[in-house]
């Protein structure tokens, strides 16, 4: 089996050392030159709670040939276009692109490559990019070999590719088959909506948000706009860690304490994470803000249901997006103190 790894950032490049390292065809695409240089002259460096090296082979884009019977698509879907049509001449019949990118870019991703060639997948383990060649694994090592992975056909069927599939990311960790793979992307789309949103609206990381009234209650009415969507378009929401997600919508207004409380509890262990969106507005990129909090107001819009504290994201992101700025705590809050206070 011929694998490309699409995106060979902190995580592709875990992922490309480890099935390298069992023995596979693989190949870790990326557009980064010197990253790609490093890691053909020294091979991938894995550091963080482990500590690996192996010899790679990788390319950028311009160099792909042949075909490839599976791809892992871990490139940001802002470019999602461009990327899935380079991709689509080195796809062949049965071909799979597992998406495993943030947010629920399947629907789109199929409409370019077909849906009989997506299966969805979400990454269960952290990274971060330290320099070309060297990836840092932040997820707990006996951890991370257990639940590296979860994956799953559209449909909710266990076929024969997916066990395959299986089988060559559990080289990488413990790869799980979920038989509602869209519930579990949409429930980690309420967690990043959440926290991801609010810590780069607001210019602070998890804990800043989890630790101010207003931001926390605001992450609430974030999640409610989520499952309210999310029902709406006829999504099951998976259990995260045996909790159920589900169970964080709103239904009256004294709901909002026991909802506060059920975030403090579920996030205690993230409080020191920093969204990859305020990330990125710090390096003056763009965020992936439309398929994060802008999936939940364009679906909303369509199906009649107020999204009114994720439109408010969405824009104080795009803001600082054009500005080439960071956005403010002090300066934003009182925009969400204001809808909080209409709520």
């Amino acid at each position: 089996m011929r694998i490309a790894v699409l995106g060979a950032g902190s995580l592709g490049t875990i992922a490309g050392a480890y099935i390298a390292a069992g023995g596979q065809d693989v190949e870790l695409i990326d557009v980064y030159q010197e990253h790609v240089d490093e890691l053909n002259q020294s091979g991938a460096k894995i550091t963080g709670t482990t500590d690996f090296q192996v010899k790679v082979k990788a390319i950028t884009p311009k160099n792909m040939s042949g075909t490839y019977d599976l791809v892992l698509l871990l490139t940001k879907q802002l470019y999602n276009d461009s990327v899935l049509q380079g991709l689509l001449p080195f796809l062949n019949e049965t071909s799979v692109v597992l998406s495993l990118q943030n947010g629920i870019p399947e629907k789109k991703v199929a409409a370019i490559v077909g849906r009989n060639r997506v299966i969805a997948g979400s990454v269960e383990f952290g990274a971060t990019f330290i320099q070309p060649g060297i990836s840092s694994l932040t997820t707990e090592y006996n951890h991370f070999k257990q639940y590296a992975f979860q994956i799953g056909e559209l449909n909710g069927e266990t076929t024969e590719r997916i066990r395959q599939i299986q089988t060559i990311l559990n080289l990488v960790g413990g790869t799980h088959i979920s038989d509602n793979l869209v519930g579990t992307k949409w429930s980690k789309l309420l967690i990043n909506n959440a926290f991801s949103g609010l810590s780069a609206a607001l210019n602070t990381n998890f804990g800043g948000v989890l630790d101010h009234e207003t931001s926390s209650i605001s992450a609430v009415h974030i999640a409610d706009e989520t499952i309210k969507v999310g029902h709406a378009a006829g999504v099951q929401f998976a259990k995260m860690n045996g909790f159920d997600i589900a169970s964080l919508e709103v239904k009256k207004a004294h709901d909002i304490p026991e909802r506060v409380k059920a975030f403090q509890q579920l996030m205690a262990s993230s409080k020191l994470l920093k969204a990859s969106m305020l990330q990125d507005l710090e390096k003056k990129r763009k965020t992936e803000i439309n398929y994060i909090n802008g999936v939940v107001s364009e679906l909303g819009e369509k199906l009649g249901v107020a999204t009114p504290f994720n439109n408010l994201v969405v824009q104080l992101v795009k803001q600082a997006e054009d500005l080439q700025s960071v956005t403010n705590f002090e300066t934003n809050m009182p925009f969400f103190a204001e809808l909080v206070n209409h709520h």
